[in-house]
């Protein structure tokens, strides 16, 4: 399961205040198998963080143009599939997409 926080986040916090974030702004504590996905204010990065029995793992990801497709105010938590989580990291408004799988040519 892949959640994304709604609000924007300081992308200059390392994995230690990401895991804070997901107890304190989502009220759950952070589960093997589970990743989550924060955005900066200008909606051009995205911060994931996952868990695993091993540790935490912290990527980044830019976009060069255009924006990721967000929450918006009053907007609750979402909860992505793995395609709708490549349709977000590949810059597309997943949310007006079928939920057909992404060809591998198409893959992030």
């Amino acid at each position: 399961m892949t959640a994304a926080v709604p609000a924007p986040t300081d992308l200059r916090c390392g994995m230690d205040r990401l895991l804070v974030q997901v107890r304190a702004v989502l009220g759950r504590e952070p589960v093997e198998g589970e990743a989550y996905v924060f955005g900066n204010r200008a909606r051009t990065r995205l911060k994931l963080l996952s868990v695993d029995r091993h540790g935490v793992w912290l990527a980044v990801r830019r976009l060069h143009d255009g924006g990721y497709v967000w929450p918006r105010a009053g907007e609750s938590t979402w909860t992505l599939s793995a395609d709708q989580f490549a349709w977000l990291c590949a810059g597309v408004d997943w949310r007006r997409l079928s939920m057909g799988r992404m060809s591998d040519g198409q893959r992030v």
